[in-house]
């Protein structure tokens, strides 16, 4: 009888730092109420994130939690800051975050962390000035940059000039790519000259009007979504069949018809929805079973003429 008390305390203290091991993170019951998590982006607003919102809400469905997407618009980086402190006063159990600008979220991610809440960042981890929030789920956005540099430069001819198109000036992700571009590139003895579109529309008049003043200019690479497919659209308008290689970053439907007609020779396709995906998964397992988050890559894939169709296809179920 001794023994089997014995036995029984032995197995009591194993089964007890079971549970204190596989809950020591926030140890949240959804109780009466599921887990609430809110996902938080400047650019709610553009074409690109709606993927990142059907990957959110598959993976919010599955885990079983509620999750919003929100975002002020425009790129505000302010805004962004007082949706944060916005979803904390609600009660939210954890928050995403686009840290397009660490300087100005890193403080206010301080915030949240110390409120017990868990930050975890999607789509652009900007780290210039540390962050405490727990894992990224991005691309690695230069390594990304040297993908497509190192995919085009045997089409481009030493010496030669290019024209490489951002979206945003400010946004760490794209000066990220244009460096890895350029690395791609580096054996080329390239000239560059950048140009900033805010919009596709901005796009396709700024690059018709630099290749009519520079018609020796044939190359135009792209860091993201609108410029690329802006870009595409200035050539196809007014320089078709004349010689011009555009490649880029992200997807649209335009886009996908342009790579299909040649007119755009391939993106890179950083595969969004799973950067809505992945962070309600993690924050869910995080706040009811204490396991950590951590970085995940969203890919650089590779989007060609042998592949557009089916990916065409996928867009328009928003899961690319």
């Amino acid at each position: 009888m001794r023994k089997l008390i014995m036995i029984v305390a032995v197995m009591g203290a194993a089964v007890g730092f079971w549970v204190t091991i596989g809950h020591s993170g926030q140890n949240k019951s959804d109780g009466d109420h599921p887990l609430k998590f809110v996902l938080i982006t400047p650019f709610a607003d553009i074409p690109f994130f709606a993927p990142v919102k059907q990957g959110s809400a598959d993976a919010a469905k599955q885990m079983k939690v509620q999750c919003e997407f929100r975002g002020p618009g425009g790129s505000s980086t302010d805004g962004q800051v007082a949706m944060i402190r916005q979803a904390v006063a609600q009660g939210c159990d954890g928050i995403a975050v686009n840290i397009i600008d660490s300087a100005k979220l890193a403080p206010v991610i301080d915030e949240v962390i110390k409120a017990g809440i868990p930050v975890i960042a999607f789509n652009c981890d900007d780290k210039a000035v540390a962050t405490k929030r727990l894992s990224a789920v991005c691309q690695n956005v230069y390594e990304a940059g040297r993908t497509l540099g190192r995919t085009v430069a045997p089409s481009i001819p030493d010496g030669s000039s290019v024209i490489i198109t951002v979206h945003d000036e400010g946004v760490s992700a794209l000066k990220a790519r244009q460096r890895g571009i350029i690395e791609g590139l580096k054996d080329k003895n390239l000239k560059f000259e950048t140009i900033a579109a805010a919009s596709r529309d901005e796009a396709i008049k700024l690059v018709t009007e630099r290749l009519k003043e520079h018609p020796e200019v044939k190359t135009i690479l792209c860091t993201g979504q609108s410029d690329t497919e802006g870009s595409g659209l200035a050539i196809e308008r007014g320089f078709s069949g004349k010689g011009y290689l555009v490649a880029g970053f992200d997807l649209s439907e335009e886009t996908l018809r342009m790579i299909k007609e040649g007119t755009i020779r391939f993106a890179i396709d950083q595969q969004p929805y799973v950067q809505g995906y992945y962070p309600v998964v993690q924050l869910a397992q995080y706040c009811r079973y204490g396991i950590v988050p951590s970085d995940i890559d969203a890919g650089a894939g590779l989007v060609t003429l042998d592949n557009a169709d089916r990916i065409m296809t996928l867009c328009k179920q928003n899961y690319r």
